[in-house]
């Protein structure tokens, strides 16, 4: 498929409630309103192709930019390459299915982590957080959880709402998976207050820190018990 196929075909899915809903969720004026099911759908027919995904970005329509990061191939980019689509994010729709499918799965993602975390471009620090979150959570091997918390409690309040999410991430995984700092995660949560009135449906945890670590160790407790 080209780009105008792909386009053309983006634009026929397009839906005007779903369009104000991702403007109210931040998206900008480039976008069709599509459902992420229907990009999937897509993405399986055209499988992967790394060149027409990089040309899908280029348009900087969210859609498009969305299905780019299900087809493109993260090994075939460079380093260089991929920190300039990452900086050049639109959304953080975007900015999720880009860190999920292609800076997860790139060979350098840890050099560029350790980059981006003291970046000032939000897109790139909000890639770095959330890399970090993934290594708190999969046991943090060589991370100083110490120095994180020291970073999380004197930034945070300060950070680009972008950033803000993939840092208060980190500090739930490190409440969650390191028993040892769950007090300290817990009181930065409640003395920042991020979230606290973070609106959620009946039977979900909110992304406020104490409520979500609590939540989190009692659901591990009542499984162990459970087997």
């Amino acid at each position: 498929m080209t780009v105008k196929e792909v386009l053309t075909q983006l634009k026929s899915l397009g839906n005007k409630t779903r369009r104000e809903h991702n403007t109210k969720a931040g998206a900008p004026e480039n976008q069709f309103g599509v459902k992420l099911g229907d990009l999937r759908v897509i993405a399986k027919k055209i499988k992967t192709d790394h060149e027409l995904a990089l040309q899908l970005w280029e348009t900087g329509n969210v859609e498009a930019q969305l299905l780019a990061t299900l087809i493109i191939k993260p090994g075939a980019l460079s380093t260089e390459e991929l920190d300039a689509l990452t900086r050049s994010t639109t959304c953080a729709q975007v900015a999720d299915w880009l860190n999920a499918y292609v800076v997860a799965q790139h060979p350098e993602k840890d050099t560029l982590r350790v980059k981006w975390m003291k970046d000032k471009n939000h897109w790139a620090a909000r890639a770095g957080w959330n890399l970090t979150a993934s290594r708190v959570n999969k046991g943090g091997d060589g991370l100083d959880l110490v120095a994180l918390l020291d970073r999380i409690e004197k930034e945070l309040p300060k950070a680009e709402p972008e950033v803000q999410w993939t840092m208060n991430n980190t500090l739930g995984a490190i409440g969650i998976k390191h028993a040892e700092h769950r007090a300290r995660a817990i009181a930065i949560g409640e003395k920042i207050g991020l979230y606290r009135d973070w609106p959620v449906s009946k039977g979900c945890t909110p992304p406020y820190v104490p409520v979500w670590v609590e939540a989190m160790v009692q659901r591990v407790k009542s499984h162990v018990h459970a087997t």
